[in-house]
C-alpha cells in the first residue's frame, strides 16, 4: 500500500498570555532547506500517485476547456496618445503579445511591442508573470517587468519601441506600480522590503546606471503598503499608502519628478481616501481632485479638493447609504462613479452636459466595470459587462448614453442559453440574509439530486465577481454539462453588500464568514442539491479550513488552495510577508483579547474529529510570498499525525474517500494562484475539477 509522508514531530513550546501551546512542526519553515524540501517533494509524489486514477478524466476536462479557447485570442483594444493598442494571444501560444498601430493608419499591420510567450520561453523556468507594462507618454519607450519564479519579485526593463531592443539598464527587484515623467525621461517604480511589503518609490533616469537611481519616497510604517500610479490627466504621480481601514496619499508633479512628494492628508486610523485628478471639474471650472472618502460617510462619498490646498475637502457628491462608492474616474467630458448596489457592481455616468445614467449588470450575478481608458479627452468610455454565464462584452458608452459594441470575448462551443444563473439568499444563524449565485444547466433540476461545487472567499472587503481571476467560462461548463451545480457564496468579510459587510466579517466578527458560508451550504442542501464540494483560495482557503473544522458534516469534499490556516503563528511574526499590514484585518495576537478570537477560529487549532473528516485536497507553492508554504505543510502534517491512518482515507485506492488528505505542493516555479499560461491554468483547473467530480460521485 502507498504510504503517506509522515513529518517528524519536534515539539516546541511557547507561552502566550499565560497559555502554553506546543508546535510539533515549527521546523517546517524554509523550503530551500534540504529536509523541508524533501518533505514537500514527498507530499507532491504522494499526491500525484494517489490521483493517478484521475488522469484520464483530467485529460478529458483539460481538452474540453482548451477547446473553448479560440486559436487566436485578441483583447478589447484601447486607445492612448494617438495609438490603438491590443493584447493578442497567437495560435498555440500560452502568452500574449502587446501590439499597436497608429489610429490614423486604419489599414496598417499592428507592430509587436512585446511578445510575452518569447519572454516566457527565454526565462526557462516554466513560469512567468508580468508585473507592469507601461508605454511612455511620447510613445517611444516601454517599461515592462517580469517574474519567472512566482515570488512576485519583478525585473524591470525599458524597451526602445523604435528598435525593439531593451536598454542595458535593468532594475532587478521591483514590485507592482509605476509612473512615467511627463517628458518620458524618467520612471518611478516601487520596491518591497524583506517582508515583501512595498515601502519605497525610486526614480530611474533613462540612459543612466541603475546604481544611480534616487530614492524619492519611503515609509516605514509596517501596517501600510505603497502603491503608485499616474493620473489619467498625466499631470500627477500619486503615491498611495494603503492599510486596512486607513490610507494616506502623496503627490508628485510628473513635469518634475525631482520635486519632493507632497502630503495630502496625514494618516488617521479609520480614515480612508483616494484622489482622482479632475482639472476643470471644480467650482467655476477650477483644477483639483475628487476625493473618495469615508469621512462622514460610512458607505463613502465624493468630495472636492483644490490643487493649491488638497488637504481641505468640500462636499461634491453626498453619500447614499444604499450604495457603496468605490471610486470615481474623471475625464474631460464627465465622471464615472464605481458603485456597489444591491450586491452588484454598477457604474453611474455623470456627463458634463446632459443627464446622468447608470450602467447595470445584464444578468444575475453579473457586474459592470470601467475597462482600460487611458486618454483624458474622449467622446466615449469603454465599459465591460461581465457574467458568470455569458462571456464578457466591451461597450463604448458615449456621454449621452448611447452605446456601441467594441469587443466580445469568444468561447467556442458554449451554448449560452443552455445555462441558468440566479441569485438566492440564505439565512445565517443571526438571521442575516447572505447572497449566493447559483449556476446550472437548464436540464439540471434543483430538486436535491445534483452534486454541487461551492466557491467562497469572504475577506478584505473583496467582491467575488465574474472578474475574480478564474476563467470561469472556459472551465465551469465542464461541471454544468455533467449535471453539477456551481455556486458562489458571498459571506460577510467580503464587500458584496457594502462596507457594512466587511465591518461585520473581520476582526472579532470573523466567525460570521464561516457561519455564513455554512448557512449557504445548508441552504443548498435543503432540497436543492444532494452533496457539496467546497473550494477557496488564500483567505478563501482559510474559509475552507474553517469549514473543514467547524462543519465537516456539510461537505463531500474540501479544496483548500494555498490556505492561510496558521493565523495565530503568522500574525505573531511581523517579519513574514503581509503580517503587519494585516493586523487590522485578522487581529494582533500580541493583544490578549485579539489572540482569543484568532485562537477561536484558527484551522490549525481546530481539527475535525477523525471520523467526521471529508476528503481534503490542499495546495501550496514554495515560491508563494502571500501564504508561505509552511502554513499548508504544517496543517497537513498536523492532520496526518492526529489520524491513526495518517490521512490515507477509508479507501487507500481512492483519492476522495472519507478521511483522505492530499497535498499538491508546487515544488518548482509557481505562484500564489497556481501555474501561469492560458492552457496551463486550465490544466490546473481540470485537475481540481476532476477531484471534485470524483468526490461528488459524478465521474
Amino acid at each position: 500500500m502507498l504510504r503517506p509522508p509522515i513529518a517528524s514531530s519536534r515539539p516546541v513550546s511557547t507561552v502566550l498570555h499565560g497559555v502554553v501551546t506546543v508546535d510539533p512542526y515549527s521546523w517546517i519553515t524554509d523550503p530551500e532547506e534540504e529536509e523541508t524540501a524533501t518533505y514537500l517533494q514527498a507530499e507532491r509524489y504522494y499526491h500525484d500517485a494517489r490521483v493517478e486514477g484521475l488522469g484520464d478524466l483530467t485529460v478529458t476536462l483539460a481538452a474540453e476547456m482548451a477547446a473553448r479557447v479560440p486559436a487566436v485570442e485578441p483583447s478589447a483594444p484601447w486607445e492612448s496618445q494617438g495609438w490603438r493598442y491590443r493584447r493578442v494571444t497567437p495560435e498555440g501560444r500560452e502568452y500574449d503579445r502587446l501590439v499597436r498601430r497608429r489610429i490614423a493608419d486604419r489599414g496598417a499591420e499592428p507592430a509587436v511591442l512585446l511578445d510575452l510567450h518569447e519572454v516566457h520561453e527565454a526565462g526557462g523556468t516554466g513560469y512567468s508573470h508580468e508585473g507592469l507594462v507601461e508605454v511612455s507618454p511620447d510613445g517611444r519607450l516601454l517599461a515592462w517587468s517580469i517574474d519567472f519564479e512566482g515570488d512576485e519579485v519583478y525585473a524591470l526593463r525599458f524597451r526602445d519601441l523604435e528598435s525593439g531592443v531593451d536598454l542595458e539598464e535593468v532594475v532587478p527587484h521591483t514590485y507592482y506600480g509605476g509612473a512615467w515623467s511627463q517628458d518620458s525621461s524618467a520612471f518611478l517604480y516601487v520596491v518591497h522590503d524583506e517582508a515583501w511589503r512595498p515601502f519605497q518609490v525610486w526614480r530611474h533616469v533613462l540612459g543612466t546606471l541603475v546604481t544611480a537611481d534616487a530614492l524619492v519616497f519611503e515609509d516605514l510604517d509596517e501596517r501600510l503598503e505603497v502603491e503608485l500610479h499616474a493620473s489619467r490627466s498625466g499631470a500627477w504621480a500619486v503615491i498611495s499608502l494603503l492599510g486596512r481601514g486607513f490610507a494616506e496619499e502623496w503627490l508628485m508633479p510628473t513635469s518634475d519628478l525631482s520635486t519632493p512628494p507632497r502630503l495630502v492628508r496625514p494618516r488617521e486610523l479609520g480614515v480612508e481616501y483616494s484622489l482622482e485628478h479632475a482639472p476643470g471639474h471644480g467650482p467655476d471650472g477650477t483644477d483639483g481632485f475628487l476625493v473618495t472618502t469615508n469621512v462622514g460617510a460610512s458607505e463613502f462619498q465624493v468630495m472636492w479638493a483644490s490643487v493649491d490646498d488638497p488637504s481641505t475637502w468640500v462636499p461634491f457628491l453626498a453619500e447614499d447609504p444604499a450604495q457603496r462608492v468605490w471610486g470615481v474616474d474623471a475625464f474631460a467630458g464627465g465622471l464615472v462613479l464605481h458603485l456597489r448596489r444591491d450586491g452588484a457592481a454598477t457604474l453611474r455616468v455623470l456627463p458634463r452636459e446632459g443627464a446622468a445614467y447608470d450602467v447595470v449588470p445584464e444578468h444575475a450575478g453579473g457586474m459592470v466595470r470601467l475597462s482600460r481608458n487611458d486618454d483624458w479627452d474622449v467622446a466615449m468610455v469603454m465599459v465591460a459587462i461581465d457574467s458568470f454565464v455569458h462571456p464578457t462584452v466591451w461597450w463604448d458608452y458615449s456621454w449621452d448614453g448611447t452605446r456601441t459594441e467594441r469587443h466580445r470575448k469568444e468561447s467556442l462551443g458554449v451554448p449560452v442559453h443552455d445555462y441558468v444563473c440566479e441569485r438566492q439568499w440564505a439565512s445565517a444563524l443571526d438571521g442575516t440574509s447572505v447572497p449566493l449565485i447559483v449556476m446550472r444547466h437548464r436540464d439540471t433540476p434543483l430538486d436535491g439530486t445534483a452534486g454541487c461545487v461551492l466557491y467562497g472567499y469572504g475577506s478584505y472587503e473583496a467582491c467575488l465577481d465574474p472578474d475574480w481571476g478564474i476563467d470561469w467560462w472556459r472551465s465551469v461548463p465542464s461541471l454544468l454539462d455533467r449535471g453539477v451545480v456551481f455556486a458562489v457564496g458571498h459571506p460577510r468579510g467580503g464587500g458584496e453588500m457594502g462596507r457594512r459587510w466587511w465591518d461585520d466579517g473581520h476582526l472579532a466578527a470573523k466567525f460570521h464568514t464561516f457561519d455564513d458560508q455554512a448557512a449557504v451550504a445548508a441552504h443548498l442542501l435543503d432540497g436543492q442539491v444532494r452533496a457539496i464540494v467546497t473550494r477557496g483560495l488564500s483567505a478563501g482557503g482559510l474559509l475552507q479550513g474553517g469549514l473543514y473544522g467547524r462543519r465537516p458534516d456539510l461537505f463531500a469534499g474540501v479544496v483548500a488552495e494555498v490556505p492561510f490556516v496558521d493565523v495565530v503563528t503568522s500574525m505573531l511574526d511581523s517579519s513574514l510577508p503581509l503580517t503587519a499590514q494585516e493586523w487590522l484585518e485578522w487581529g494582533d495576537p500580541r493583544d490578549a483579547e485579539q489572540c482569543d478570537y484568532l485562537t477561536a477560529y484558527s484551522p490549525m487549532l481546530h481539527l475535525p474529529e477523525v471520523a467526521d473528516r471529508p476528503p481534503l485536497l490542499v495546495t501550496g507553492a514554495v515560491h508563494d510570498p502571500r501564504v508561505l508554504v509552511r502554513e499548508p505543510a504544517r496543517w497537513v502534517a498536523r492532520l496526518r499525525s492526529s489520524d491513526p491512518a495518517h490521512g490515507v482515507g477509508a479507501d487507500p485506492e481512492s483519492p476522495v474517500s472519507a478521511g483522505t488528505v492530499l497535498f499538491r505542493c508546487e515544488t518548482g516555479a509557481g505562484a500564489h494562484g497556481g501555474p501561469s499560461g492560458r492552457y496551463a491554468e486550465l490544466e490546473y483547473e481540470a485537475a481540481i475539477y476532476a477531484w471534485c467530480l470524483r468526490a461528488l460521485g459524478v465521474a
